[in-house]
């Protein structure tokens, strides 16, 4: 279905928002759209939704399984603006997801259970947010692949990842059960990243409830959204395989002619399958088995 505005779909939007697992995908560029679509719709969201340009295709197969709403995703604001919009238009205990074109959502098992199987679970385990490692994705050859995107060819960090501890700002001391996560592209190379974008933790998935804020720092202005765990016990994180920080050195002309190749000794190639993310801790499937 395809709308005529942001305010037009969250004013006709109400049946889709009232329940269920909703993606909402932005799209930045042409790179990697549809097989973005049709990996979230495999996922089995009950919903995809698609925040785009109009002068962006679609393939019609993909077109006529997805909510296409009009909107240029550029700027700082943007994004948070939409999803801030979208909470505040669904109804309370409707799980939402936000990402960008080239990204792909991966959990425990997904080859097997659907993202709402695994929400339910979450949901029962009294969490309604869900901790993403965005994990950085390149071609393996940039001469092959200049633009650093290559699903066949795609490699991945298999280690190299830390975290500190997220201090308060009003008090100084460490906050309860947060942290924030580095590694991959963005930490190798940090120089051409601007500060506030080198974190690689993202709450991706989340409860709708009156008030929520997405943040410009992928955080909520409700705390306990940020925690990567309840206090009993640890709780399901997924991740997000993403060619986005590649793309965006190899595109940005002050870092596209300082990198020759993004592989390194501890470069290995991306398998498509929860079972490499687990093996190599990022991702972690709690009590769910």
């Amino acid at each position: 279905m395809m709308y005529s505005s942001l305010q037009a779909f969250l004013k006709e939007s109400s049946p889709l928002l009232a329940k269920g697992t909703v993606a909402l995908i932005f799209v930045e560029d042409e790179v990697e759209i549809a097989t973005t679509l049709r990996h979230h719709l495999q996922c089995g969201f009950d919903s995809v939704v698609v925040l785009m340009p109009d002068a962006f295709d679609l393939p019609q197969d993909v077109n006529a399984k997805v909510h296409r709403v009009p909107y240029d995703c550029r700027g700082a604001e943007a994004v948070p603006r939409a999803v801030n919009a979208v909470i505040a238009a669904a109804q309370p205990g409707c799980w939402l997801y936000y990402c960008y074109n080239a990204e792909y959502l991966f959990y425990p098992f997904c080859e097997t259970r659907s993202v709402g199987e695994m929400l339910a679970f979450h949901s029962e385990e009294r969490r309604d947010a869900m901790l993403n490692y965005v994990v950085d994705l390149y071609a393996g050859d940039l001469e092959a692949h200049p633009n650093a995107v290559s699903l066949e060819a795609a490699y991945l960090d298999k280690s190299g990842y830390y975290a500190q501890a997220r201090k308060d700002p009003a008090t100084g001391h460490p906050r309860e059960r947060q942290l924030d996560f580095f590694g991959g592209v963005r930490w190798r190379f940090e120089e051409h990243i601007p500060a506030q974008s080198r974190k690689i933790d993202r709450i991706a998935l989340f409860k709708a409830r009156p008030g929520l804020q997405l943040l410009p720092d992928h955080t909520f202005n409700e705390q306990e959204y940020n925690t990567y765990a309840c206090p009993w016990h640890h709780n399901l994180t997924a991740a997000i395989c993403s060619f986005r920080t590649a793309k965006a050195l190899k595109r940005n002309p002050g870092s596209a002619f300082e990198i020759d190749t993004f592989r390194w000794h501890n470069s290995a190639p991306f398998e498509w399958h929860s079972r490499q993310l687990l093996d190599l801790g990022l991702m972690e499937p709690g009590q769910w088995f």
